[in-house]
């Protein structure tokens, strides 16, 4: 036999991996489409974790690889649109998400400042101090410039305002207090600013005084349709149903949660029962599931339709209108809409004659909300809604390859069980998915959850949503009070689960804040689990185990410091001593959450050995040294103290001699909220503002606009 050439020995040595390549390709190659959602999203998430805006030219330019890898990716084989996929993809995600800060971005309040508005009124809520607050829109400000003015302005009420002027688009005028919307809480925690970028609000604030009419709403605009049925939609129901359980009601169905009261709002989140009043993929499914079930079991009870009617299609349809309309009236809002794309893509599978619940068409959704509202990314509500939705499927496939599963579905011995059975699975596996990302971003734990969720969602599903479907469709009639009062039974069991497990002890503990590196890593891995096939999916494990190492691993500052500097927290062996038992609530909260510590800040301001006076406040940190808040605007001492002390803030005092680490106004409102590290007996100090870098949401320029120069820094803090 004669000898292979060179050539031919070399291409032989490339056709054995190649080979290898497409029979590992090819393997995977009905999950291949699966892998699209996420490669967009690593995009998204490159763009989101930028420290600086990216220009509008670097986003133009992605296009030009897309342009070309979209030409030439019909004429490759398997690997190399692959390998296109790989490329464009994430391109895409990225100028997506580029383009939708362009799109939203807004004018921001420049300061906190006292100013007489006057806007429409566009949405109702309550604040977490439990007072009615509204967001206007058509905002003007009197002697402000109309390019300068914020879109919207949210504005908390105080108790002189007649609750009957809240109508939806009734003009109003009020001199309210407001600023711009709030920084990080604290070096990488919590940043309202960029839900507000994205939401367009553009101040917040506070009144004082009674609000006061300016026009009446204009009944004709269709832009208020939707608002107007919904508050009038929420008084029908709190009139046929008295109290809380009629709040709930108006949450459920409507989107208004401004008639819930604290005391219920914190059981539904310490039993883990809040999901039920936020308008999401629950509540939408319900709905939609319950107007299915009525409309193709009420036509299949016509044998005359029947026989002549696609019924299940007619059901999907008006199935869908109803979502729609739901969508519409419960206020439109992200994760109402990221809820209903997932309904419309499992009954357009439906009218298909298609599976209506397939990884497929959960990666569709997915794709859709991300590349609507890429900044649905980071948000947990996608994060959560998603893992417990892909999560349910792959499990309950997993689960009908096991014989003891397909008992319980099949075997007539376990048919009033069977229903009990699904409950508890789902909850189950959804608690799985979901609860270390609930643990990430809210720093809690819920032991109860399941046991919560076992008990309160069937009531959910079988008595509170089928009856408020039917009070709804049943109010042009007048006869909506017999299916409302049957909503309003089931709500009181829903609620009475709710306040019974939050009583129970230990129904809640606290979870330390990880670094965000290990929620992508458990994202990543968790999502390599379910999408690889064969044996390999278990690689995934790997990251998951080392964000586990991660978070276990992550500490937490010794010394933290709010913008004001009055309210500062030093930890000790008893947890987080803060300053003041009062002032700054919402920072104080969340330092504390993020530590994983359950305390309140006047228990918190019980630990340690804080020496207050009337103007200074006084502890030691541990490893380091005293640390010392002086408020008086007298400088005398300050270099004594300076001399003595290791950290000394003083908002009122110019810089003093001496050693100590000297944190004044112009420090704090350049660095926000303050972190400091003890590193070898001296401290490392990490500011919030510079930490979450120069975006358009977090003040940095807006796009495409050249950036200002940056201030100098003091010295010791990074």
């Amino acid at each position: 036999m004669a000898e292979a050439s060179p050539a031919e020995a070399v291409a032989a040595r490339h056709e054995v991996p190649s080979a290898w390549l497409a029979d590992r390709l090819g393997e995977q190659l009905p999950n291949l489409p699966l892998w699209i959602p996420v490669l967009f999203g690593v995009g998204i998430g490159v763009y989101f974790a930028l420290p600086a805006e990216p220009p509008g030219w670097l986003l133009a330019a992605c296009l030009g690889p897309v342009a070309v890898g979209l030409a030439t990716a019909p004429r490759l084989g398997l690997g190399g649109r692959v390998a296109v996929c790989l490329v464009v993809l994430p391109l895409l995600g990225f100028a997506d998400a580029g383009l939708r800060t362009r799109l939203v971005a807004a004018p921001v309040l420049d300061r906190e400042r006292t100013l007489a508005v006057e806007g429409r009124i566009a949405d109702l809520s309550r604040s977490g101090s439990d007072l009615p607050r509204v967001l206007l829109d058509e905002v003007t400000i009197a002697g402000m410039d109309p390019a300068a003015t914020p879109a919207t302005a949210r504005i908390s009420l105080g108790p002189g305002t007649d609750p009957a002027l809240l109508a939806p688009g009734r003009r109003v005028a009020v001199t309210a207090r407001l600023s711009p919307p709030s920084g990080p809480t604290e070096p990488g925690g919590f940043d309202f600013r960029f839900n507000a970028f994205f939401d367009r609000l553009g101040a917040v604030g506070y009144t004082r005084t009674p609000m006061l009419e300016v026009a009446e709403p204009d009944q004709g605009l269709l832009s208020q349709a939707a608002f107007r049925a919904r508050v009038a939609l929420a008084r029908r129901i709190q009139a046929r149903v008295p109290g809380q359980d009629g709040a709930f009601g108006a949450a459920i169905l409507a989107g208004d949660r401004s008639g819930l009261a604290r005391e219920v709002n914190d059981a539904l989140r310490v039993s883990t029962l809040y999901h039920l009043v936020s308008i999401s993929g629950l509540h939408m499914s319900l709905l939609a599931a319950a107007v299915f079930a009525i409309v193709r079991y009420g036509l299949a009870l016509v044998p005359w339709c029947a026989l002549r009617w696609p019924v299940k299609k007619i059901a999907a349809v008006v199935a869908l209108i109803a979502a729609g309309a739901y969508l519409l009236v419960s206020g439109n809002d992200v994760a109402t809409q990221r809820a209903y794309v997932m309904i419309a893509v499992v009954l357009g599978a439906v009218l298909l004659d298609r599976p209506a619940l397939t990884p497929r068409s959960i990666a569709l959704a997915a794709l859709i909300v991300l590349a609507a509202a890429p900044e649905a990314l980071v948000q947990p509500g996608f994060q959560m809604s998603f893992a417990a939705t892909i999560a349910l499927v792959a499990g309950f496939e997993a689960l009908r390859a096991r014989a003891w599963w397909r008992a319980t579905q099949t075997d007539r011995r376990w048919r009033f069980a069977k229903p009990l059975i699904g409950v508890a699975m789902t909850s189950l596996i959804a608690g799985l998915a979901s609860g270390p990302i609930s643990a990430f971003h809210f720093n809690t734990a819920a032991p109860y959850g399941l046991l919560a969720n076992l008990l309160a969602v069937p009531a959910m599903g079988l008595v509170v949503m089928p009856a408020g479907v039917v009070g709804i469709a049943a109010i042009p009639f007048g006869l909506d009070a017999l299916p409302f009062a049957a909503m309003g039974w089931g709500i009181g069991y829903v609620l009475g689960v709710a306040r019974f497990v939050a009583g129970l002890g230990g129904a809640v503990a606290g979870v330390p804040a990880g670094p965000p590196a290990a929620l992508v890593l458990l994202c990543l891995g968790g999502l390599f689990v379910v999408l690889w096939r064969g044996p390999g999916r278990w690689l995934g494990l790997a990251p998951m185990a080392l964000a586990a190492v991660l978070w276990a691993g992550a500490t937490r500052p010794e010394v933290l410091i709010a913008e004001n500097g009055r309210l500062f927290g030093v930890m000790t062996g008893a947890g987080r001593a803060l300053s003041t038992d009062r002032g700054e609530g919402f920072v104080a909260a969340n330092w504390l959450a993020r530590d994983g510590d359950r305390a309140t800040q006047a228990e918190a301001a019980t630990r340690g050995d804080m020496r207050r006076a009337r103007a200074s406040i006084e502890a030691e940190v541990p490893g380091l040294g005293p640390i010392l808040y002086a408020g008086s605007s007298d400088p005398a001492g300050a270099e004594a103290a300076c001399a003595r002390v290791a950290i000394l803030i003083a908002p009122k005092w110019p810089r003093p001699a001496g050693r100590c680490l000297f944190i004044d106004a112009a420090t704090l409102r350049r660095e926000g909220v303050m972190a400091i590290d003890v590193v070898n007996g001296a401290p490392r100090v990490t500011g919030a503002l510079p930490r979450a870098g120069r975006r358009p949401w977090s003040g940095g320029a807006p796009p495409d606009s050249a950036p200002p120069e940056s201030a100098p820094r003091s010295a010791g803090v990074e």
